[in-house]
């Protein structure tokens, strides 16, 4: 099959033909229909991740069709439409026993731990325990996102930061995360504030309902103001010293902060005032992917229209222009919003 693959960190990535992949005993081979480009490739390519082993096949978010089903596989069967979070689970730790399958402690992750979705085919393990079944409502474009970006920002919001009706949400960041996070919060009932430092991504968030303000140094006190003292519940999705400080100092007493952006290298400790932390009774939350068991509220939302991650889809590529995708994310975003390859 063909895939997209590179040889050593941050050098072009090229499409190459590696061998047909194999359905475990308790696995499933999806044929992959689309894929998003996300900036977690972008890190595990710049070599961020050391998870990751050379030569290497990125891509963690996907939707496709299941072409081979593993003999022990009892839930699922081939041509099923399917997606997955992006951390697959094992099934038997005590996370998992509990539910929280996005902290599972003998996770893999494709495209970091195993081969990833920038490719015609992707193996899930413990299919029973990790694949999700699509409703036919649901496209594979959409569904591709919500592994990650789109199942993240409802995570982020309602198992991590409790997000209520009527509360301010201040989203900082408005790429595929933010702007799935706006869209999450609108359909929860509250009111969103999202800052960038891309006009595009503003307008972006704009359109979709959010007031605005710039990302620069007045941005706080902006924020602070169209919310009235501060908003209940902040959001990073974006990941750096900038975006978290300005993040936790948007709140008001007794908010809540959510980090969702990675932060890595020099950008990996944000000096957050932990005086105020405590005066104010600021909670500090961190939120990673998904958990599958969330995902039946998730896609009730979408096929009723509450939820519309195609909102938060910038633009679609082609399988042959993911080497150029990856790439392009050494630079400024050209587009607001989620880019998904489409075989």
């Amino acid at each position: 099959m063909r895939a997209v693959q590179y040889t050593s960190f941050g050098s072009v990535p090229s499409i190459v033909e590696v061998p047909d992949p194999v359905a475990p005993e308790d696995g499933v081979v999806v044929r992959v229909a689309a894929t998003g480009v996300c900036r977690s490739d972008w890190h595990a390519w710049k070599g961020h991740d050391d998870s990751v082993r050379l030569p290497h096949v990125p891509g963690h978010e996907f939707a496709g069709v299941i072409a081979a089903v593993g003999s022990r596989v009892a839930r699922f069967a081939v041509g099923d439409r399917v997606t997955a979070p992006f951390v697959f689970a094992c099934g038997t730790c005590d996370e998992c026993l509990a539910g929280a399958t996005q902290v599972c402690t003998r996770q893999q992750q494709p495209g970091f731990t195993l081969p990833g979705s920038y490719a015609e085919a992707v193996v899930v393990p413990h299919a029973d325990v990790n694949l999700v079944a699509l409703p036919d409502a649901v496209g594979f474009v959409e569904a591709a996102g919500l592994g990650c970006r789109f199942g993240t920002a409802y995570h982020a919001l309602h198992a991590r930061g409790r997000v209520a009706g009527g509360e301010w949400v201040a989203v900082f960041g408005c790429g595929g995360v933010g702007l799935s996070t706006v869209l999450v919060a609108f359909a929860a009932g509250a009111r969103v504030v999202a800052s960038d430092i891309s006009p595009a991504a503003l307008a972006r968030a704009e359109a979709l309902g959010a007031e605005t303000v710039p990302m620069d140094e007045r941005a706080v006190d902006a924020v602070r103001t169209i919310t009235g003292g501060g908003a209940h519940l902040s959001v990073d999705a974006f990941g750096s010293r900038a975006t978290s400080v300005a993040a936790v100092a948007s709140l008001r007493p007794r908010g809540r902060h959510v980090q969702v952006g990675l932060l890595l290298d020099d950008e990996a400790a944000p000096a957050i005032p932990m005086g105020r932390v405590i005066a104010d009774e600021l909670e500090l939350l961190g939120s990673h992917g998904i958990s599958v068991g969330e995902y039946a509220a998730l896609l009730d939302d979408v096929v009723a229209g509450r939820l519309r991650p195609a909102e938060s889809i910038g633009r679609t590529i082609d399988f042959e222009d993911l080497p150029e995708a990856i790439v392009a994310m050494d630079g400024p975003p050209t587009s607001a919003g989620m880019t998904v390859a489409v075989s």
